[in-house]
């Protein structure tokens, strides 16, 4: 019984020193841009393993150095809410876990029939802050203990940084295309261009390439992503600003 009480003693405190670290290091970001992100460290290591050479291209810009309109094409986009919740819209993440439940039942159903069936298309429902604690601190597994301290991170990022330095780190650290980090390097990889001259019509083609930027790298002429732009465009004027 001792062992165990032992054992539990000791995973409480990994977890309080796990947590005081994750802290730590958002403390750290108030004032410094971070040098990398989780995410962006195993993208380097697939690469470099995958091609044998190292593409990252990634300039750090302050928040003014980019455009107003890619900040409302990612909110328009990825999180409309974004200025007005504490770091998770439970909403939202309440109509994701219903479609995604659909979706496994579906793709189950089809699995019975075809044992080759597509499975299950997972949606997240995550606001920016949620996407940003995770590319910052935590690895891509989707498990519930994983989502818990995604959620928990969250709230740290909106009490420690708050809106404005939220969304400048997310936009100077998301991928945009292999190898390409931030939205300066963004805008010069797709136009040529700094992040702070792009034109209402260019920001929503990147934000709409957010969920898979890999993918839509190699299909400029994608005609879902010219139409879903334009749909953004419109949204934009409604995006919220911190």
């Amino acid at each position: 019984m001792k062992s165990v009480l032992r054992w539990i003693a000791l995973v409480l405190v990994a977890a309080a020193v796990l947590q005081l670290f994750f802290l730590a290091r958002i403390a750290v970001m108030a004032a410094m841009a971070p040098q990398s992100t989780t995410f962006q460290r195993s993208e380097a290591w697939r690469i470099s393993t995958t091609s044998g050479q190292l593409r990252w291209r990634q300039q750090w810009v302050d928040y003014g150095a980019i455009s107003d309109n890619l900040k409302r094409a990612v909110i328009a986009s990825e999180d409309g809410s974004f200025s007005n919740h504490e770091g998770v819209d439970w909403e939202a993440l309440e109509k994701a876990w219903s479609r995604n439940a659909k979706a496994e039942e579906q793709a189950a159903r089809r699995a019975q029939l075809r044992p080759d069936a597509r499975p299950a298309k997972v949606v997240g429902g995550s606001t920016i802050t949620q996407q940003l604690a995770k590319n910052l601190l935590l690895s891509g597994e989707r498990t519930l203990l994983r989502k818990g301290q995604e959620i928990v991170l969250a709230f740290a990022l909106e009490k420690m940084l708050g809106k404005q330095r939220i969304l400048e780190i997310y936009l100077n650290s998301v991928e945009w295309g292999e190898g390409v980090f931030g939205a300066e390097a963004a805008a010069w990889h797709y136009y040529r261009k700094p992040a702070s001259r792009l034109t209402p019509y260019e920001a929503a083609r990147l934000a709409v390439m957010l969920p898979r930027p890999r993918y839509f790298e190699k299909l400029p002429n994608s005609g879902y992503l010219a139409s879903r732009a334009g749909t953004i465009v419109a949204r934009m004027r409604d995006s919220e600003l911190p």
